[in-house]
């Protein structure tokens, strides 16, 4: 007979969320079934149900945990497969139950960033709406997440992506790549694009500076010779 409540109480209360056809009398009147619980006057029964429904909360709390752990770990399946809408919606779902995590944030950024090159103006309008949409959203993201971990090397980097080669805004990247090389002082891609944003905000100096020092931190002669191209660049502009 337990083991049919309990049955009975997980399929009203999977259907609270598929339907607006359940009352709330419907539902606490199963978890009364479900408890034994009806009407406690006692002293005793108020003791009773108390500590049944104190359980029932603790319950709760954890599914609500699991819930957004399996939505985190369906995000990172949905990024493997490049599906970055999807994904983005699992994280979405996922700060509802950790408002607090500076991961999620990272990752809602990460997937914002992505949509934003896919969405295409597909009704020949002019605009550029959604996509000015998904890199707000990707902004607004990273500073999140920066803001609950200030040393949070990664959302410091996404962050200046997104304002250098997204939105144009280089001199709202050059604090965060600066604090990030205080963080990571050997980080050349950071280097790299620090030294674009000076660049770009006609600090041509600083930027010969900076691709001086990823010549003498960079192992890759790829990346050197891409620095010295650019050196030589931001010297004739100099000068």
């Amino acid at each position: 007979m337990k083991k049919s409540l309990i049955l009975l109480s997980g399929i009203l209360l999977l259907s609270v969320f598929t339907s607006c056809g359940v009352s709330n009398k419907t539902v606490k009147r199963y978890q009364k079934l479900e408890e034994g619980v009806s009407n406690p006057t006692s002293i005793e029964e108020l003791k009773d149900a108390i500590e049944k429904y104190q359980e029932r909360v603790v319950d709760i709390q954890l599914a609500n945990q699991q819930i957004g752990i399996w939505y985190k770990m369906l995000g990172s399946r949905y990024i493997d497969n490049g599906m970055y809408g999807e994904a983005l919606k699992c994280y979405q779902q996922a700060l509802q139950f950790y408002p607090n995590n500076q991961n999620l944030y990272y990752w809602v950024g990460v997937c914002a960033g992505y949509m934003s090159h896919a969405a295409l103006d597909f009704g020949g309008t002019g605009s550029n709406e959604i996509r000015y949409n998904y890199l707000k959203t990707a902004e607004e993201a990273y500073l999140r997440a920066i803001e609950i971990e200030p040393r949070y090397v990664r959302a410091l980097y996404g962050v200046s992506i997104i304002y250098s080669f997204e939105l144009g805004e280089h001199e709202k990247a050059i604090p965060h790549l600066e604090k990030l090389l205080t963080i990571d002082t050997k980080n050349v891609d950071a280097m790299m694009v620090l030294a674009r944003c000076y660049y770009g905000t006609a600090d041509f100096d600083s930027a010969v500076k900076m691709y001086d020092k990823v010549l003498a931190t960079t192992k890759s002669a790829e990346v050197k010779s891409i620095a010295e191209s650019f050196k030589q660049t931001a010297l004739n502009a100099a000068y």
